[in-house]
């Protein structure tokens, strides 16, 4: 395949930038790239396993002379980022990002960019529980969707090219407004993410269950909330202060819904349950249709090759 940058930068070396630089390589898209992590024992890490073709010690130097910058670190830190890397930005550049909320990370960043770079936000829906430069696999997007969500004067031709890589990844593409986008993952990620966590926590605190009794007798349901609750703590601590009120509105809704089932179990009313869970049992179906997971008993998860999507 023809490369669609001649160099990339990526910013950030933990599983999804990893990923992005194997499935880069897989399919030829970047004639080089670089990489940068805050963390000295990260780029030694990265530079031991082979991890871009060149490792920066410094994120000015990663981005010098790059085409598309990739920013994949924490929600939080992204503005931080953006003002330690605007100075070396090059003219007619694109910056992207591969954060889970994209309103506060357009916010943050485009105030930094100069005049001349573009800046078109991205969000691959893809990941595992894992973290970390030695986590990513050039599989990952393999027929997962990414979301772009272009700014305001966003370049069109900017837009075709991040589109082009990102299919050459491996991902399904889509367009979508920041604000529509991050109501949906408070629906689909952050707040299962939260749920999940707050599951396991119940575990943990209700002291009649043993630990021993929750390791050794974890049925599939408390085993996904737990493999979804390993995810990193960094980034999901930034997720959920950074995307706050459209994951209150989906916790708000999520209750009510609670409430309604508790009151169904409370007066016996079974048809109310069967019927609930004949809706929800509709919508497994239409993820497994849609190719998004697998209807294979132990969900597809084995070894690295699935997990909790960002």
């Amino acid at each position: 395949m023809t490369p669609v940058y001649d160099r990339v930068a990526l910013i950030g070396l933990g599983l999804i930038a990893s990923s992005m630089f194997w499935a880069i390589k897989r399919a030829g898209l970047a004639a080089e790239v670089t990489g940068y992590a805050r963390s000295a024992e990260t780029r030694e890490t990265a530079r031991r396993i082979g991890l871009c073709d060149r490792v920066c010690d410094s994120a000015a130097d990663a981005v010098a002379g790059a085409d598309l910058v990739v920013l994949a670190v924490p929600v939080g830190a992204m503005g931080a980022v953006a003002a330690d890397i605007a100075p070396a930005l090059k003219l007619g550049a694109t910056v992207t990002d591969v954060g889970s909320v994209k309103r506060h990370v357009i916010d943050a960043v485009a105030p930094h960019l100069p005049e001349g770079v573009h800046f078109v936000p991205g969000h691959p829906l893809a990941g595992t529980e894992h973290s970390g430069p030695e986590s990513g696999f050039a599989e990952l997007f393999d027929n997962r969707w990414c979301l772009l969500v272009p700014v305001e004067g966003s370049d069109d031709a900017a837009v075709d090219r991040l589109r082009a890589l990102w299919e050459g990844i491996g991902s399904n593409v889509d367009v979508m407004d920041a604000d529509h986008h991050d109501l949906v993952l408070a629906v689909t990620s952050h707040a299962p993410h939260l749920i999940a966590y707050t599951m396991v926590g119940v575990a943990d605190d209700l002291r009649r269950v043993t630990d021993s009794e929750v390791i050794k007798y974890s049925a599939a349901g408390f085993r996904d909330f737990t493999r979804i609750a390993a995810s990193d703590p960094t980034m999901w601590r930034d997720v959920f202060l950074t995307n706050k009120d459209a994951t209150l509105e989906i916790l708000g809704r999520f209750t009510e819904e609670l409430f309604a089932l508790q009151r169904a179990i409370r007066t016996g009313d079974g048809d109310m349950l069967f019927d609930y869970f004949t809706h929800t049992r509709a919508i497994r179906r239409g993820i497994v249709e849609a190719g998004q997971d697998t209807a294979a008993p132990d969900f597809g998860r084995v070894g690295t090759s699935g997990g909790a999507a960002e």
